[in-house]
Protein backbone atom coordinates (compact mmCIF):
# COMPACT_ATOMS: atom_id res chain seq x y z
CA UNK A 1 0.00 0.00 0.00
CA UNK A 2 0.78 3.59 -0.68
CA UNK A 3 1.67 5.14 2.59
CA UNK A 4 0.84 9.33 3.15
CA UNK A 5 0.51 11.74 6.00
CA UNK A 6 -2.91 12.80 4.41
CA UNK A 7 -5.89 12.44 2.50
CA UNK A 8 -7.78 15.29 1.21
CA UNK A 9 -11.33 15.33 -0.21
CA UNK A 10 -12.19 18.06 -2.04
CA UNK A 11 -10.29 20.65 -3.97
CA UNK A 12 -11.43 24.35 -3.53
CA UNK A 13 -10.12 27.13 -1.68
CA UNK A 14 -9.78 25.25 1.53
CA UNK A 15 -8.16 22.25 0.65
CA UNK A 16 -5.52 24.25 -1.70
CA UNK A 17 -4.70 26.14 1.18
CA UNK A 18 -4.69 23.16 3.64
CA UNK A 19 -2.57 21.59 0.94
CA UNK A 20 -0.20 24.50 1.21
CA UNK A 21 0.04 23.75 5.04
CA UNK A 22 1.01 20.19 4.32
CA UNK A 23 3.69 21.36 1.42
CA UNK A 24 5.45 23.76 3.65
CA UNK A 25 5.69 20.75 6.29
CA UNK A 26 7.02 18.07 4.22
CA UNK A 27 3.98 16.32 4.81
CA UNK A 28 2.86 13.85 1.67
CA UNK A 29 -0.88 13.81 0.57
CA UNK A 30 -3.27 12.67 -1.95
CA UNK A 31 -6.10 14.31 -2.85
CA UNK A 32 -9.50 13.44 -3.90
CA UNK A 33 -11.91 15.66 -6.38
CA UNK A 34 -14.49 14.58 -8.67
CA UNK A 35 -15.59 18.72 -9.62
CA UNK A 36 -19.16 18.01 -8.37
CA UNK A 37 -18.82 21.25 -5.89
CA UNK A 38 -18.78 24.74 -7.46
CA UNK A 39 -18.80 27.30 -5.10
CA UNK A 40 -14.94 27.98 -5.63
CA UNK A 41 -14.91 28.17 -9.10
CA UNK A 42 -17.89 30.46 -9.81
CA UNK A 43 -16.82 32.86 -6.83
CA UNK A 44 -16.54 36.70 -7.18
CA UNK A 45 -12.64 36.31 -5.57
CA UNK A 46 -12.97 39.76 -4.04
CA UNK A 47 -10.97 40.15 -0.73
CA UNK A 48 -12.38 43.03 0.88
CA UNK A 49 -11.74 43.78 4.44
CA UNK A 50 -15.22 45.67 5.21
CA UNK A 51 -18.52 44.29 4.92
CA UNK A 52 -20.02 47.42 2.79
CA UNK A 53 -23.49 47.07 3.73
CA UNK A 54 -23.26 48.13 7.46
CA UNK A 55 -20.00 49.97 7.07
CA UNK A 56 -17.83 47.25 9.69
CA UNK A 57 -15.22 45.17 9.60
CA UNK A 58 -14.64 41.63 8.66
CA UNK A 59 -14.10 39.35 11.11
CA UNK A 60 -10.53 38.49 11.54
CA UNK A 61 -9.72 40.61 8.89
CA UNK A 62 -6.01 41.44 9.38
CA UNK A 63 -5.11 38.18 10.68
CA UNK A 64 -7.13 36.68 7.35
CA UNK A 65 -4.78 39.22 5.12
CA UNK A 66 -2.03 38.76 6.80
CA UNK A 67 -2.00 34.59 6.14
CA UNK A 68 -3.70 34.85 2.77
CA UNK A 69 -1.65 37.54 0.54
CA UNK A 70 1.56 35.86 0.98
CA UNK A 71 0.40 32.27 0.63
CA UNK A 72 -1.21 33.73 -2.76
CA UNK A 73 2.09 35.22 -3.63
CA UNK A 74 3.82 32.06 -3.27
CA UNK A 75 1.52 30.28 -5.38
CA UNK A 76 1.83 32.79 -8.24
CA UNK A 77 5.85 32.54 -8.06
CA UNK A 78 5.44 28.66 -8.03
CA UNK A 79 3.53 27.53 -10.58
CA UNK A 80 4.10 30.64 -13.00
CA UNK A 81 0.43 32.39 -12.72
CA UNK A 82 -1.12 35.24 -12.36
CA UNK A 83 -4.22 35.19 -9.83
CA UNK A 84 -4.33 38.58 -7.51
CA UNK A 85 -5.40 41.27 -8.67
CA UNK A 86 -5.30 44.28 -6.93
CA UNK A 87 -8.12 46.48 -7.76
CA UNK A 88 -10.06 49.69 -5.98
CA UNK A 89 -13.89 49.01 -4.66
CA UNK A 90 -15.39 52.18 -4.52
CA UNK A 91 -18.95 51.57 -2.06
CA UNK A 92 -22.06 53.37 -4.16
CA UNK A 93 -23.68 56.28 -1.79
CA UNK A 94 -27.60 56.40 -2.32
CA UNK A 95 -27.62 59.40 -0.07
CA UNK A 96 -26.15 61.93 1.99
CA UNK A 97 -26.74 59.74 5.01
CA UNK A 98 -24.69 56.89 3.69
CA UNK A 99 -21.66 59.37 3.22
CA UNK A 100 -22.14 60.43 6.49
CA UNK A 101 -22.14 56.95 7.93
CA UNK A 102 -19.35 55.72 6.11
CA UNK A 103 -17.21 58.93 7.30
CA UNK A 104 -18.27 57.95 10.93
CA UNK A 105 -17.53 54.11 10.76
CA UNK A 106 -13.93 55.62 8.80
CA UNK A 107 -13.00 56.89 12.63
CA UNK A 108 -13.01 53.73 13.86
CA UNK A 109 -9.73 52.30 15.27
CA UNK A 110 -10.29 49.03 13.59
CA UNK A 111 -11.80 50.58 10.02
CA UNK A 112 -9.57 53.76 10.06
CA UNK A 113 -6.44 52.04 7.21
CA UNK A 114 -9.41 49.98 4.99
CA UNK A 115 -12.18 53.03 4.83
CA UNK A 116 -10.54 56.29 2.52
CA UNK A 117 -11.64 59.74 4.16
CA UNK A 118 -12.17 61.21 0.64
CA UNK A 119 -15.10 61.44 -1.31
CA UNK A 120 -14.83 59.98 -4.75
CA UNK A 121 -16.95 62.57 -7.34
CA UNK A 122 -18.60 60.27 -10.12
CA UNK A 123 -16.36 61.14 -13.24
CA UNK A 124 -18.91 58.65 -15.84
CA UNK A 125 -21.69 59.42 -17.41
CA UNK A 126 -22.37 55.65 -18.00
CA UNK A 127 -22.99 55.39 -13.90
CA UNK A 128 -25.32 56.99 -11.57
CA UNK A 129 -23.92 58.02 -9.22
CA UNK A 130 -24.84 61.39 -8.05
CA UNK A 131 -23.55 61.12 -3.93
CA UNK A 132 -20.06 59.94 -5.27
CA UNK A 133 -18.36 56.79 -3.61
CA UNK A 134 -16.46 55.70 -0.85
CA UNK A 135 -12.65 53.25 -1.37
CA UNK A 136 -11.93 50.19 0.67
CA UNK A 137 -8.53 50.30 0.77
CA UNK A 138 -5.97 47.18 1.28
CA UNK A 139 -8.68 45.25 -2.10
CA UNK A 140 -8.42 43.00 -5.10
CA UNK A 141 -9.71 40.31 -6.88
CA UNK A 142 -8.22 36.39 -7.12
CA UNK A 143 -8.68 34.50 -10.31
CA UNK A 144 -10.28 31.43 -8.22
CA UNK A 145 -10.99 29.53 -11.51
CA UNK A 146 -7.58 29.81 -12.69
CA UNK A 147 -6.08 29.10 -9.45
CA UNK A 148 -7.84 25.83 -9.23
CA UNK A 149 -7.53 24.86 -12.46
CA UNK A 150 -3.61 25.48 -12.38
CA UNK A 151 -3.74 23.75 -8.86
CA UNK A 152 -5.03 20.73 -9.85
CA UNK A 153 -2.72 20.34 -12.47
CA UNK A 154 -0.23 20.98 -10.57
CA UNK A 155 -1.50 18.30 -7.72
CA UNK A 156 -1.69 15.93 -11.29
CA UNK A 157 2.02 16.28 -12.01
CA UNK A 158 3.56 15.34 -8.61
CA UNK A 159 0.72 12.33 -8.89
CA UNK A 160 -1.10 13.70 -5.81
CA UNK A 161 -4.31 14.33 -7.18
CA UNK A 162 -7.29 11.53 -7.77
CA UNK A 163 -9.90 12.66 -9.92
CA UNK A 164 -12.99 10.60 -9.11
CA UNK A 165 -15.65 10.70 -5.81
CA UNK A 166 -14.46 9.51 -2.93
CA UNK A 167 -16.22 6.52 -1.84
CA UNK A 168 -16.87 7.22 1.87
CA UNK A 169 -18.09 4.46 3.42
CA UNK A 170 -15.10 2.43 1.64
CA UNK A 171 -13.11 4.14 4.63
CA UNK A 172 -11.47 0.86 7.14
CA UNK A 173 -10.01 1.99 10.43
CA UNK A 174 -7.36 0.14 11.64
CA UNK A 175 -5.29 1.41 15.24
CA UNK A 176 -3.63 4.13 13.90
CA UNK A 177 -4.06 4.62 10.47
CA UNK A 178 -6.94 4.75 7.74
CA UNK A 179 -7.45 2.61 4.92
CA UNK A 180 -8.19 3.61 1.53
CA UNK A 181 -8.30 1.15 -1.39
CA UNK A 182 -4.43 1.49 -2.05
CA UNK A 183 -3.84 4.26 0.46
CA UNK A 184 -3.16 3.88 3.80
CA UNK A 185 -3.05 7.13 5.88
CA UNK A 186 -2.57 9.05 9.27
CA UNK A 187 -5.33 11.53 9.15
CA UNK A 188 -8.13 12.46 6.47
CA UNK A 189 -9.44 15.84 6.39
CA UNK A 190 -12.78 16.60 4.32
CA UNK A 191 -13.11 19.82 2.78
CA UNK A 192 -16.03 19.29 0.43
CA UNK A 193 -17.85 22.60 0.30
CA UNK A 194 -21.18 21.60 0.58
CA UNK A 195 -20.70 18.12 -0.66
CA UNK A 196 -20.17 17.37 3.20
CA UNK A 197 -24.15 16.61 3.01
CA UNK A 198 -23.22 13.50 1.50
CA UNK A 199 -20.68 12.75 4.24
CA UNK A 200 -21.67 9.97 6.27
CA UNK A 201 -19.05 10.94 9.44
CA UNK A 202 -20.07 14.91 9.38
CA UNK A 203 -23.43 15.13 7.53
CA UNK A 204 -24.73 16.34 10.89
CA UNK A 205 -22.66 19.76 10.75
CA UNK A 206 -25.15 22.87 10.74
CA UNK A 207 -24.20 24.18 6.90
CA UNK A 208 -27.21 25.69 5.48
CA UNK A 209 -25.37 26.28 2.32
CA UNK A 210 -26.34 29.40 -0.20
CA UNK A 211 -26.68 29.49 -3.74
CA UNK A 212 -25.08 32.07 -5.32
CA UNK A 213 -25.09 33.10 -9.23
CA UNK A 214 -22.81 35.34 -10.98
CA UNK A 215 -23.13 37.07 -14.77
CA UNK A 216 -20.26 37.66 -17.04
CA UNK A 217 -21.08 41.04 -18.93
CA UNK A 218 -19.55 42.28 -22.19
CA UNK A 219 -19.89 46.56 -21.80
CA UNK A 220 -17.73 48.06 -24.50
CA UNK A 221 -18.53 51.84 -23.63
CA UNK A 222 -18.31 51.00 -19.75
CA UNK A 223 -13.98 51.29 -19.34
CA UNK A 224 -14.24 51.19 -15.81
CA UNK A 225 -10.94 49.60 -13.70
CA UNK A 226 -12.35 49.37 -10.23
CA UNK A 227 -15.51 47.50 -9.06
CA UNK A 228 -18.44 49.24 -7.72
CA UNK A 229 -20.65 47.48 -4.92
CA UNK A 230 -24.01 48.85 -5.19
CA UNK A 231 -27.01 46.73 -4.86
CA UNK A 232 -24.86 44.17 -6.71
CA UNK A 233 -21.32 44.56 -7.59
CA UNK A 234 -19.77 44.86 -10.63
CA UNK A 235 -16.26 43.45 -11.12
CA UNK A 236 -14.01 44.68 -13.86
CA UNK A 237 -12.01 41.64 -15.85
CA UNK A 238 -10.45 43.08 -18.55
CA UNK A 239 -11.10 43.23 -22.69
CA UNK A 240 -14.89 45.41 -21.42
CA UNK A 241 -15.61 41.96 -19.67
CA UNK A 242 -17.36 42.67 -16.23
CA UNK A 243 -18.54 39.65 -13.61
CA UNK A 244 -22.44 40.84 -11.64
CA UNK A 245 -23.27 39.28 -8.55
CA UNK A 246 -24.41 38.16 -6.25
CA UNK A 247 -27.68 36.05 -5.76
CA UNK A 248 -28.71 34.76 -2.49
CA UNK A 249 -30.79 31.59 -2.38
CA UNK A 250 -31.22 29.21 0.46
CA UNK A 251 -34.26 26.88 -0.54
CA UNK A 252 -32.20 25.91 -4.05
CA UNK A 253 -29.52 23.61 -3.32
CA UNK A 254 -28.25 23.02 -7.24
CA UNK A 255 -25.16 24.35 -9.51
CA UNK A 256 -27.96 25.37 -12.26
CA UNK A 257 -28.29 28.93 -13.38
CA UNK A 258 -31.50 29.81 -13.66
CA UNK A 259 -33.45 32.83 -15.35
CA UNK A 260 -34.87 34.45 -12.06
CA UNK A 261 -31.41 34.69 -11.03
CA UNK A 262 -30.31 36.19 -14.29
CA UNK A 263 -33.41 38.86 -14.56
CA UNK A 264 -32.60 39.65 -10.75
CA UNK A 265 -28.95 40.55 -11.50
CA UNK A 266 -29.70 42.60 -14.64
CA UNK A 267 -32.54 44.71 -12.60
CA UNK A 268 -30.56 45.79 -10.17
CA UNK A 269 -27.67 46.27 -12.40
CA UNK A 270 -29.20 48.56 -14.24
CA UNK A 271 -30.40 50.86 -11.54
CA UNK A 272 -27.00 52.56 -11.20
CA UNK A 273 -25.25 51.83 -15.37
CA UNK A 274 -26.52 53.23 -17.92
CA UNK A 275 -24.49 51.91 -20.94
CA UNK A 276 -25.99 48.74 -23.55
CA UNK A 277 -24.29 45.67 -22.26
CA UNK A 278 -25.00 41.74 -23.19
CA UNK A 279 -24.52 38.92 -20.95
CA UNK A 280 -21.93 36.40 -22.03
CA UNK A 281 -21.77 33.99 -19.25
CA UNK A 282 -24.20 32.80 -16.23
CA UNK A 283 -22.83 30.31 -13.42
CA UNK A 284 -23.77 29.22 -10.37
CA UNK A 285 -22.94 27.44 -7.06
CA UNK A 286 -23.88 26.58 -3.51
CA UNK A 287 -22.08 28.72 -0.98
CA UNK A 288 -21.00 26.38 2.33
CA UNK A 289 -22.75 28.30 4.87
CA UNK A 290 -23.19 28.86 8.22
CA UNK A 291 -26.00 30.55 10.41
CA UNK A 292 -23.39 31.91 13.03
CA UNK A 293 -21.28 33.18 10.07
CA UNK A 294 -18.57 31.40 11.02
CA UNK A 295 -16.13 28.46 9.70
CA UNK A 296 -16.54 24.58 10.90
CA UNK A 297 -12.80 23.16 11.61
CA UNK A 298 -12.32 20.37 13.76
CA UNK A 299 -12.45 16.23 14.59
CA UNK A 300 -14.82 14.22 14.19
CA UNK A 301 -16.40 12.90 17.63
CA UNK A 302 -15.90 9.75 17.51
CA UNK A 303 -12.96 8.87 14.91
CA UNK A 304 -10.05 10.77 15.98
CA UNK A 305 -8.08 11.15 12.74
CA UNK A 306 -10.74 12.34 10.59
CA UNK A 307 -10.93 16.00 10.17
CA UNK A 308 -13.78 19.19 8.73
CA UNK A 309 -12.79 22.30 7.01
CA UNK A 310 -15.63 23.55 6.08
CA UNK A 311 -18.31 26.55 6.18
CA UNK A 312 -16.14 29.40 4.39
CA UNK A 313 -19.18 30.96 3.29
CA UNK A 314 -19.08 34.34 0.89
CA UNK A 315 -15.57 35.05 1.64
CA UNK A 316 -13.56 31.89 1.03
CA UNK A 317 -10.75 33.62 -0.27
CA UNK A 318 -9.97 35.66 3.15
CA UNK A 319 -10.71 32.92 5.29
CA UNK A 320 -9.49 29.19 3.82
CA UNK A 321 -5.34 30.51 4.75
CA UNK A 322 -6.71 31.34 8.06
CA UNK A 323 -8.71 28.40 9.20
CA UNK A 324 -6.07 26.12 6.90
CA UNK A 325 -3.18 26.87 9.43
CA UNK A 326 -5.53 26.48 12.56
CA UNK A 327 -6.72 23.42 11.36
CA UNK A 328 -2.91 22.07 10.52
CA UNK A 329 -1.82 23.69 14.02
CA UNK A 330 -4.83 21.35 15.93
CA UNK A 331 -3.84 18.58 14.55
CA UNK A 332 0.02 18.30 14.14
CA UNK A 333 0.94 20.35 17.26
CA UNK A 334 -2.35 20.30 19.38
CA UNK A 335 -2.49 23.88 19.67
CA UNK A 336 -6.46 24.28 20.94
CA UNK A 337 -8.91 25.57 18.25
CA UNK A 338 -10.69 28.75 18.97
CA UNK A 339 -14.39 28.14 19.89
CA UNK A 340 -16.17 30.20 17.35
CA UNK A 341 -14.52 27.76 14.64
CA UNK A 342 -14.95 24.76 16.45
CA UNK A 343 -17.18 22.31 14.70
CA UNK A 344 -18.39 21.08 18.00
CA UNK A 345 -19.56 24.48 18.98
CA UNK A 346 -23.02 23.81 18.71
CA UNK A 347 -23.56 20.51 20.36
Amino acid sequence: MKEVDYIIVGCGLASISFCEQLRANDKTFVVFNDDSQKSSIVAAGLYNPVILKRFSEVWKAKEQLKLALPLYSKIESELHIKIDHKLRILRRFTSIEEQNKWFTASDKPSLESYLSLHLIKNNTSEIDAPYGFGEVLHAGRLDTEILIENYKCFLKENNCLEERSFVHHDIQFKDDAICYENLRAKQIVFAEGFGVKQNPYFNTIPLTGSKGEILTIKAPDLKIDYAIKSSVFIIPLGDDLYNVGSTYNNDDKSNAPTDSAREELISKLKTFINCDFQVVNHVAGVRPTVKDRRPLVGRHSKHANLYVLNGLGTRGVMIAPYVADKLFKFIENNEALDDEIDVNRFK
